[in-house]
């Protein structure tokens, strides 16, 4: 693990995989409430790794400094932003060989440097771990305005029982998305992907899944 510099930015990595030779790489950004060591972008890393494929995890500005209160919205920007460059300095791969993405917060913000009006990032693949289409209590706050300047292919991964994300509203969202869109549905999971008892499913075996099906999608890119 190391630390870059930019100008006032800090943010610590993490990498997992092969250091060279992978024709493809994945930045896995943590959620809100998390951090680059979190359980699902720690499994997806590990299966990753596993399908020879590099990954970056990295901690936004405020978990770096200790902080629970994300960072304003354009530290959080400027910090995906230096993530995909530190990535592809690492890797020495070009953008457009990247799949950026990652859980909630993370994911979003991600989507957002893809779907930028401005420097969008040309990745080759966005990987959506519980994207929270809108904030808690606001469902008529979509966060979606973006989805139409996505033209690289999108997984987005959730549980149908998201109260962040009701299904038909995302899958109706994702129809805006120029790119190739794909789900993965976690039965009776919430936002946390944690599954209701009487579904029979746990949250391990989701994060297995969850795993599984992610390591899959970015090898078929």
């Amino acid at each position: 693990m190391g630390a870059v510099v930019s100008e006032d930015l800090v943010t610590e990595y993490l990498a997992a995989g092969p250091k060279r030779g992978a024709d493809r790489a994945v930045l896995l950004a943590h959620g809100a409430g998390s951090d680059m060591h979190g359980a699902i972008t720690t499994a997806v890393a590990d299966a990753l790794a596993a399908a020879e494929i590099p990954s970056l995890r990295f901690n936004y500005p405020y978990r770096s400094a200790g902080k629970k209160a994300p960072d304003r919205p354009p530290v959080l920007t400027a910090a995906t932003r230096e993530a995909v460059r530190e990535l592809a300095r690492r890797t020495k791969l070009p953008v457009d060989r990247l799949v950026i993405g990652g859980r909630s917060m993370g994911g979003r913000y991600c989507s957002l440097v893809a779907g930028a009006e401005e420097e969008p990032v040309p990745a080759l693949g966005l990987l959506l771990l519980g994207y929270p289409l809108h904030a808690a209590g606001k469902p008529e706050k979509e966060r979606a305005d973006h989805f139409p300047r996505l033209r690289m292919p999108v997984l987005f991964v959730s549980g149908t029982r998201d109260s962040l994300a009701e299904k038909t509203r995302l899958v109706e969202a994702a129809k805006r998305v120029k790119g190739k869109t794909a789900f993965q549905w976690l039965d009776t999971a919430d936002h946390g992907f944690r599954p209701l008892k009487s579904s029979g499913h746990t949250m391990d075996e989701y994060l297995e899944d969850v795993a599984r099906v992610s390591a899959e999608w970015v090898r078929s890119l």
